[in-house]
């Protein structure tokens, strides 16, 4: 199953502002909670001020994971009732990514809140007494489903998302 992913308004760089221009498609494919691979078209996109190329993703996709967003929320807020058929090292990886990174989002949202001049900021979530890792960020995007997809957004559309692929080279 295939899908097009295009954006209807201007999408701004998001490391400098200026506007970006397409320079082709890629296909991105990614697991639903039946397991199914579904393969998204999304466009590259490279801005036309400093150069630097960039991939439209949909909301569904959460960059570097190959499973719709819906899932790994999924599995990180009902650790023993999720329904979505991946493997245990896949579920543990995702535990990790999501306890290893989880006070880098909370500062990045608190800093884009700065930023926007967004009133009644909890000053107090990023101390590790205000709760749970999941209670914490539920603070800044919300308890409801859609909660990692409106912690991911922001962070990736002002260029903060760090990504922890690496690569060898073996001689």
């Amino acid at each position: 199953m295939e899908f097009l992913v295009r954006g209807a308004e201007r999408i701004p760089s998001p490391c400098c502002g200026k506007t970006m221009l397409v320079r082709g498609t890629k296909d991105r494919k990614a697991k639903d909670h039946t397991g199914q691979s579904k393969t998204y078209n999304i466009r590259i996109l490279q801005c036309t001020n400093c150069g630097t190329t960039h991939h439209e993703l949909p909301d569904l996709l959460i960059p570097y994971k190959r499973y719709e967003a819906e899932c790994i929320e999924d599995v990180l807020t009902n650790p023993s009732t999720h329904i979505v058929p991946a493997d245990d090292s896949t579920l543990s990886r995702w535990h990790r990514w999501f306890h290893q990174f989880v006070d880098y989002w909370i500062g990045c949202l608190n800093s884009i809140m700065v930023r926007t001049s967004q009133e009644n900021i909890p000053l107090d979530i990023t101390s590790k007494c205000s709760g749970n890792a999941l209670q914490r960020i539920g603070h800044l995007a919300g308890d409801a489903n859609g909660w990692l997809t409106r912690t991911v957004r922001p962070i990736v559309n002002i260029n903060l998302w760090i990504h922890i692929r690496s690569a060898f080279i073996v001689q």
